[in-house]
């Protein structure tokens, strides 16, 4: 077994920190931002001083190649550069460098290589800048249409095409990624399992499915001071009712399903008006198919009216579990009880690029523990030490799969 260098594993994640660095120790580095072609230039450094060689797709997804003795399609792994405003340094950014990183003790080690490896830097993952998220892994997994996704702005009103051009990362289409025998992506949990469970690696088995839907509540505006209490059509009393309704109903279905209130728009929002329409969102997630649906019946049964007030659910979208290959699962498990890690499996309740890609080529994630299950604010930690431990299992599991693709042209995921 070979170990990574975590000292200069923590070096290198401290230098990406730097690009869109924060006050507070966080980073924002948006998709094609100024910030994010630094760290896509020093990515495309790394790559070329470890001898791969870079390919750029129409998506502006960046592919490092180091190429092996066979002309077969290469083990990919990574994840992507950018983050969202005043985000953590580790989300997303730790799958592109612990790859750099394992790639790195490959080549001081002399391990030769039989299989190609790849590592990818996926274009607005995040989705913070440009809607949607995961975008440009969505497109070349089908899942988005390129013309629509390419007119997708920003608050500024710029295009993802146009921003895409301005960065010099605009590619040819012959170049996306179709073809692979595994895709391994390193991520931190972004939640508090693994840190109050104490264990040092998630082998992450999938993707939770989802649902969200929207509910506006519609009643009459009208003088805070004037109206009677009784002869009121209040849509945020209404909202309220629903909402605790709901919380009640949902939390008795299942004790793994998850939900959110996380959207509420008032209309006039004015402190002295009674509100005309109340807009909330609800989002649910859960392994199990049949849990789903139970929460969707539950929201179509609201009732159309109440307290003189309209309710309106309207389904905003919704993905199905995604599942992991269990073979690769499998040997990221191997890898833990060969280092002596402890190990959990467990679902992602956030969606990832390997989702998609799940539905392409065999697919699996790694999850190393994040401090107080903090993400997406600049509070993000994950100590050093388990950033280089999930290092290793990316390594081990990568030379596992290569031997064995190796010694055995019939091996095969699944």
């Amino acid at each position: 077994m070979y170990k990574c260098n975590s000292r200069r594993l923590q070096e290198l994640i401290e230098q990406f920190s730097q690009f869109g660095a924060t006050e507070n120790g966080g980073v924002t580095r948006l998709s094609l931002s100024n910030e994010d072609v630094l760290a896509r230039n020093y990515f495309c450094e790394c790559c070329e001083e470890l001898g791969m060689e870079i390919k750029i797709d129409d998506m502006g997804n960046i592919y490092g190649v180091l190429p092996g003795k066979k002309d077969v399609p290469p083990i990919v792994l990574g994840s992507h550069l950018d983050s969202v405003e005043k985000g953590g340094k580790f989300d997303g950014v730790l799958g592109v460098l612990t790859a750099i990183e394992a790639i790195r003790t490959i080549k001081e080690n002399d391990i030769e290589l039989d299989i190609p490896l790849m590592i990818v830097n996926f274009t607005n993952e995040e989705g913070a800048r440009f809607d949607p998220a995961m975008m440009s892994s969505g497109v070349i997994t089908s899942k988005f249409e390129k013309e629509k996704m390419l007119q997708s702005t920003d608050k500024n009103g710029i295009r993802f095409e146009e921003a895409l051009r301005a960065s010099g990362y605009e590619g040819e289409q012959e170049n996306r990624l179709n073809e692979a025998l595994a895709y391994l992506e390193l991520h931190i949990e972004q939640g508090p399992v693994l840190e109050a469970m104490k264990h040092e690696i998630g082998v992450v088995e999938g993707v939770l499915g989802m649902v969200c839907y929207e509910i506006t509540v519609t009643g009459q505006s009208n003088h805070a001071g004037t109206t009677p209490m009784s002869m009121r059509q209040d849509p945020m009393i209404v909202a309220s009712t629903i909402i605790t309704e709901l919380h009640d109903q949902l939390g008795k279905i299942d004790e793994q399903l998850v939900y959110t209130f996380g959207r509420m728009n008032v209309s006039p929002n004015i402190h002295t008006v009674i509100p005309n329409t109340v807009t909330f969102t609800i989002d649910s997630r859960h392994q199990k198919a049949e849990v789903m649906q139970r929460v969707e019946d539950i929201l179509k049964a609201l009732p159309t009216k109440l307290e003189g007030c309209s309710i309106r659910p309207v389904k905003l979208w919704s993905r199905d579990t995604v599942y992991f290959d269990a073979a690769i699962c499998k040997e990221v498990e191997s890898a833990c009880q060969s280092f002596g890690y402890s190990a959990h499996r467990m679902f992602s309740g956030a969606g990832h690029d390997a989702q998609y890609m799940a539905s392409m080529i065999p697919s699996a994630m790694i999850f190393v523990p994040s401090i107080q299950g903090r993400s997406h604010c600049e509070e993000e930690r994950t100590s050093f030490e388990d950033c280089a431990k999930g290092a290793d299992i990316l390594l081990e599991t990568v030379l596992t799969l290569q031997s064995k693709f190796n010694m055995d042209e019939t091996y095969t995921l699944h």
